[in-house]
């Protein structure tokens, strides 16, 4: 029980520095400000706009797992035609589940790898807003209407 309890607090601080980095980062990579006022300041950001930032990353994660989703099923389903269309290769292998499931895995591992830059890009942008937003009085001032 002690060691289960042990376990969970190490993930939750392992999960708290985890997102005080990606707030310091981005918050950094917009002000150059140095990485610990970088994630003070962040983390006051976060606060202030807390439904933008909550919202927008629920969305990006909604899009990422369906972006994963979309290039695992596209790439089994390419490999099953490409399997199915060549009948000597087929007939040299008993069952075709075996190699889906490993490119499978390797196409959710990969789509995973490449996709997550954009959860970092989808913070990058918030901040900018939200510091517009708090130059500018709430009007954001820089950016496309579609962005404000």
């Amino acid at each position: 029980m002690g060691f289960a309890c042990l376990k969970c607090c190490t993930r939750c601080l392992e999960n708290l520095i985890e997102y005080l980095n990606k707030t310091a980062y981005a918050y950094m990579a917009v002000s150059g400000d140095s990485y610990c006022t970088s994630a003070w300041n962040g983390f006051l950001l976060h606060l202030k706009h807390i439904e933008k930032f909550g919202s927008a990353n629920a969305l990006a994660y909604m899009f990422i797992f369906m972006g994963k989703l979309f290039v695992t099923s596209l790439t089994c389903s390419t490999f099953y035609f490409l399997a199915r269309s060549d009948k000597k290769a087929m007939e040299s292998i008993d069952s075709i589940s075996g190699p889906m499931v490993m490119i499978g895995v390797a196409a959710f591992i990969t789509a995973h790898i490449f996709l997550c830059l954009f959860d970092e890009a989808t913070m990058a942008t918030l901040h900018c807003l939200a510091i517009d937003m708090d130059l500018h009085q709430g009007k954001p001032q820089f950016g496309p209407p579609t962005f404000h």
